[in-house]
């Protein structure tokens, strides 16, 4: 599998990576990085914990994350999600638990591609 490949399986968006990180070894280098970020975990805590503007916070850096990489279709239920979250309010909206859904399915597509590249 080439790293266009892997863009394709998880719906990202390739040209628009290269343009910003100008080499192969940078993109290869943060694709991989990816793995070790901790915002989808720390954002499946704080849903689960019900703590709103953690939940925020931790669905605001995955989709900055996922912008930076061009990962597009997990950054667009990030992003879907975030704008959920945004209102303060004392409790997570109902909606969030079907946008969560969305962001789970993303993130596991988009992991399931980078391991698939770098093995």
């Amino acid at each position: 599998m080439t790293i266009e490949e892997c863009y394709q399986r998880m719906e990202g968006n390739y040209d628009e990576v290269s343009r910003r990180l100008p080499s192969l070894r940078l993109i290869e280098k943060f694709v991989g990085k990816f793995l070790d970020d901790k915002s989808f975990e720390e954002l499946c805590i704080q849903m689960e914990n019900g703590n709103r503007a953690e939940a925020f916070r931790a669905a605001h850096t995955l989709k900055g994350v996922c912008a930076n990489l061009s990962f597009t279709k997990l950054m667009n239920s990030a992003s879907q999600l975030t704008e959920e979250l945004r209102p303060e309010a004392d409790e997570i909206p109902a909606a969030a638990a079907d946008l969560m859904a969305a962001v789970r399915r993303d993130y596991e597509m988009t992991v399931d591609a980078i391991r698939s590249y770098l093995n």
